[in-house]
């Protein structure tokens, strides 16, 4: 059985992330390091279906990982792009409340926000909201000027080379069905029946990370979370956009509401909603909601014309918090949690995931 330094299950943002902190981070001549994806190429999942907004930090709640991540990531992310060249833009974003009852709502996002250390909101009346977004509809709004776009795909597939050039490996079409903790390190097996004897491993699987995690021998259970799949699905706007930033409404339970993001060619999105599911192949863009969407979007753009909308694509967040439940926080759970040495389980890491990549990979390179 061929033994390895380490191993990050995963290839999404975030797997190659902490696979390339740890790489740069390992000591002289302990450079085997493996990314196993199930998948045919890297990022198929939740890193690629999703509005490739890169957050402020606004949101969450005080002390939470979300928050410290989140800010944490966001500086890191642009400037790892703007040095790699990686397609972003710091387009900025307005949230809306549409009507009075909202504003208390608006004035405690501005309060986490500060609690958070997010300091250049802006409270906006109707009037200066408008001049800013001549087609929007509000009674008032927060701009953030430090929400961006970032292009996902070109920000993994340099997170890989910086991996691949410090001599890890990215290996595709290769599921990891189980483990097995022992004394010399944790025995990975394979779909296809090898083996691998690592010293540390990283589960970063994603949707499927409580799922893998139970097949973790030696892994108590008591500590690996319900899997719950909420899907977000996705219309586009057919036309040009009439807005140059993002418009998101006030929050709500489980989501961020259906909002306006833009690509960097200036194509408008709408989404995600939030559809409870029973699986995480149940990526079917629910046309059954488009007039939801269309009841949604009005409300801040009252002149959506009928017909504009087409369906586009749907992603699921890797929650651990089920319907009627407040959001769970991010876990990241080390040995000095569970008690395996050389384990990290990477469990709900759904929004904002892709924004704090940097800064999680950060967190499990301490750990380990």
């Amino acid at each position: 059985m061929d033994r390895v330094d380490g191993v990050v299950i995963g290839a999404g943002v975030v797997g190659l992330a902490v696979a390339r902190a740890l790489i740069h981070a390992a000591p002289t001549g302990a450079k085997e390091w493996l990314v196993l994806e199930a998948a045919d190429a890297i990022g198929t999942g939740t890193s690629s279906r999703n509005s490739e907004v890169i957050h402020a930090g606004i949101y969450y709640p005080q002390g939470s990982l979300k928050a410290s991540l989140c800010v944490k990531g966001r500086n890191m992310l642009y400037a790892y792009a703007a040095e790699r060249g990686i397609a972003h833009q710091r387009c900025g974003k307005l949230i809306v409340a549409t009507h009075d009852n909202q504003l208390p709502a608006l004035k405690n996002i501005l309060q986490k926000a500060q609690a958070n250390g997010v300091h250049d909101l802006q409270m906006l009346t109707a009037e200066e909201a408008k001049a800013m977004e001549p087609a929007l509809s509000c009674v008032a709004a927060l701009h953030s000027p430090s929400t961006g776009i970032v292009d996902s795909h070109a920000l993994m597939l340099s997170l890989q080379g910086d991996f691949e050039n410090a001599g890890g490996v990215v290996a595709l079409n290769s599921a990891v069905a189980s483990a097995q903790c022992i004394r010399e390190g944790l025995v990975v097996r394979m779909a296809d029946g090898t083996s691998l004897l690592a010293n540390k491993v990283v589960n970063a699987a994603g949707l499927t990370a409580p799922g893998l995690a139970h097949q973790f021998e030696g892994l108590d259970g008591r500590y690996i979370p319900q899997a719950f799949f909420a899907k977000g699905n996705y219309f586009t706007l057919a036309g040009k956009s009439p807005f140059s930033r993002l418009i998101y409404p006030v929050p709500e339970a489980a989501g961020l509401g259906v909002h306006l993001t833009l690509d960097l060619g200036g194509q408008a999105k709408f989404g995600p909603d939030v559809q409870w599911v029973d699986s995480p192949d149940d990526l079917a863009v629910s046309t059954a909601h488009e007039q939801a969407f269309y009841r949604a979007v009005r409300q801040y753009w009252p002149a959506l014309a009928d017909g504009a909308l087409q369906p586009g694509y749907a992603g699921i967040r890797p929650k651990i918090s089920g319907p009627h439940e407040a959001s769970a926080d991010f876990v990241i759970q080390g040995p000095q949690v569970h008690g395996v040495p050389g384990l990290v389980n990477l469990f709900g890491i759904e929004s904002p995931g892709l924004t704090s990549s940097l800064a999680i990979a950060d967190a499990v390179t301490g750990l380990l």
